[in-house]
């Protein structure tokens, strides 16, 4: 029920129409609807809710496949709530496989991160690559592939996918990824300013592109890649420095203005990636989209939701400003746990004992 959510439930259910879906999740972004034309869990056959901190092991049972999307989804979140990122990140994650083998579930695909790359501006980095992971969630994905692959095995096939940054519309936008956010600034104030001095370098993916790649993972035999697998999951043609990101957007939209940061510190969060792995083990579920139709797509789906806010970056379309704003209302607590849920209020009590 979050960004990347809605894609693989309408993808899954395409290429699987006799399957039975099954979604879990929290369900602190489910009203965060972007011109949706139905609710995107309509297409499920059932819909949990429910913390992966502790979920039951029951929802696991006669389940062939996981696609494991769950976590705290960006650097700032990972900073303000860093024990809770590594708690459902990375604990949470192993937890759920642990249980997943146990239960006889086939496949378990985990949305990992090409972040984990940290700085690395030289050579694009391959899946042998050192790992330099430099924030919360680019270390919660670290910990999580380690403990992953000696679970692997016994006729249990784990995916582990090095998604590189999203982006793209969706039925559940967000705006805090640094494509989605320039667009959004190119609708709304005819200009994009970029914080940094613009050449750190991005691998990108759209968000439909995540899901086809998912398909091919959820089905994938260990004949192809071994029982484990950690693979980036991108295309090399979608390595971009930040600034050639803002001139496409600019191009696409003419009138658009670009300023850069020529004064910013450096923002070690650089890495080309190669795709060249997945390019060999999935060559039917190759990203299908180009930098322009995305741009396009996110022009035309802002439009369609007569977006106007210049001042999105305190919106609802940033995932930080709706969990902060749970807690402002007293609807989570401090670890992000509905105050509602029975498990929440017996913590709660327990502490005041």
């Amino acid at each position: 029920m979050g960004y990347v959510g809605p894609g693989v439930v309408e993808r899954l259910r395409a290429a699987h129409p006799g399957a039975t879906l099954v979604g879990y999740d929290m369900a602190y972004f489910a009203s965060c609807l972007t011109d949706a034309p139905i609710l995107p869990e309509s297409r499920l056959d059932m819909q949990l809710y429910g913390d992966v901190r502790r979920m039951p092991a029951e929802v696991l049972a006669g389940v062939d496949a996981v696609v494991h999307l769950a976590a705290i989804s960006n650097d700032p979140m990972g900073k303000k709530f860093e024990d809770v990122t590594m708690e459902v990140n990375y604990k949470s994650s192993v937890r759920i496989a642990e249980m997943a083998k146990a239960a006889g579930v086939k496949n378990f695909v985990f949305a990992s991160s090409c972040s984990m790359y940290g700085a690395a501006e030289e050579m694009a980095k391959t899946e042998d690559s050192t790992l330099n992971p430099l924030t919360a969630y680019a270390r919660s994905k670290v910990a999580t592939e380690k403990e992953l692959q000696p679970l692997a095995g016994q006729g249990f096939t784990v995916t582990s996918l090095r998604f590189a940054t999203a982006c793209g519309m969706s039925n559940r936008l967000r705006l805090d990824l640094v494509l989605n956010d320039f667009v959004a600034s190119a609708v709304t104030t005819g200009k994009i300013n970029i914080l940094s001095d613009g050449t750190p370098w991005r691998p990108l993916i759209h968000v439909r592109d995540m899901a086809r790649a998912i398909e091919w993972a959820v089905a994938r035999e260990p004949s192809n890649g071994g029982e484990f697998l950690a693979v980036n999951t991108g295309s090399n043609e979608w390595n971009y420095q930040v600034y050639e990101l803002a001139n496409a957007v600019a191009e696409a939209m003419p009138g658009v203005d670009v300023a850069v940061n020529r004064d910013a510190a450096p923002d070690k969060r650089s890495y080309k990636v190669n795709f060249d792995l997945f390019q060999q083990l999935a060559p039917n579920h190759q990203p299908a989209y180009s930098l322009s139709q995305t741009i396009q797509e996110l022009h035309a789906g802002l439009q369609a939701m007569e977006f106007k806010d210049g001042d999105f970056r305190n919106s609802q379309l940033m995932r930080l400003m709706i969990l902060n704003h749970l807690q402002d209302t007293g609807m989570i607590n401090a670890q992000l746990q509905w105050k509602h849920n029975r498990a929440a209020i017996a913590a709660a009590e327990l502490e005041t004992v």
